[in-house]
């Protein structure tokens, strides 16, 4: 990670309207998710754990991460990872595990294997990666409406406030979260707050209740399975497949990524006067 990366992802937070975040299971949806144009990309571990068949938060996917991401470095966008629990109890191993990750920033979550941890103990995680790795934007996930364990404002309030003085830039508190509770949270944490994006509230009201981020998390892996199974049906039902991105369209984007350990040559798509990253290349 670089200074203008960190720098980069932490100034989206300083926007005048909050900022979505998609989250990316592989390098070809990270691909897509940049040349619609969005200004970051996240990672999902769910994504990638359901990919390899094992279970999220499980610490299954630390080694899948790290590949991931280190694809991902050569993208024209700040990438944050999802790291779990930072794969790990002791503060120090998870440091180092970030401190390798070429990344602008890190979701790190206060649970493990789906219950809650100790404020203190996620609290020193925070502290190791902050002193450890300065430019890079922590942000510190609340879990205690996800899981609906000691889900009050009182306590997800006091828990954000520990890792926020641990250093985290900003607090992720994912859950199915009312306008009161979301407009609370705004004003209590001390740091810019991030909330999943949900069928209940749209972008237009979170900006108005002081949001500055929200995140896809696992809902684009999720519903990308939805519609390729509708796919499926479409065609065994007798119905013609839809009009979707062109095969020569997906081979032009990954081409422009270099293999692992070698340097990118970025080359117009074929067809196209435009460069990879572009937005307006056509698809056929």
């Amino acid at each position: 990670m670089t200074a203008t990366s960190g720098e980069a992802l932490r100034a989206l937070h300083r926007g005048p309207d909050p900022f979505v975040l998609p989250n990316a299971w592989d390098v070809a949806s990270a691909l897509a998710l940049v040349r619609a144009g969005f200004a970051a990309v996240g990672t999902t571990s769910l994504g990638l754990a359901a990919g390899a068949g094992v279970l999220d938060g499980s610490r299954a996917v630390r080694r899948l991460t790290a590949d991931l991401v280190g694809r991902l470095a050569q993208l024209p966008v700040p990438v944050t990872a999802d790291v779990e629990d930072g794969f790990d109890d002791d503060p120090r191993t998870v440091a180092s595990f970030v401190a390798s990750l070429p990344v602008a920033g890190v979701n790190l979550e206060d649970s493990t294997g789906g219950r809650l941890v100790d404020p203190e103990r996620h609290a020193d995680k925070i502290a190791a990666v902050r002193e450890r790795c300065p430019l890079l934007v922590v942000n510190a996930r609340v879990d205690t409406f996800w899981l609906g364990e000691s889900a009050t404002l009182e306590a997800t309030t006091r828990r954000a406030q520990r890792y926020v003085r641990a250093g985290a830039d900003c607090v992720f508190v994912p859950g199915a979260l009312d306008a009161a509770q979301i407009r609370h949270l705004v004003g209590a944490v001390g740091a810019p707050l991030n909330v999943l994006a949900t069928p209940v509230h749209p972008l237009s009201r979170l900006a108005a209740l002081g949001v500055r981020r929200v995140s896809t998390g696992s809902l684009l892996y999720r519903a990308a399975l939805d519609a390729a199974v509708g796919v499926a049906r479409r065609v065994r039902d007798d119905g013609l497949p839809p009009e979707v991105t062109a095969y020569g369209e997906i081979q032009a984007r990954t081409e422009c990524m270099a293999a692992p350990g070698q340097p990118a040559e970025v080359r117009p798509g074929r067809g196209s006067g435009a460069g990879p990253w572009s937005s307006t290349r056509r698809s056929w």
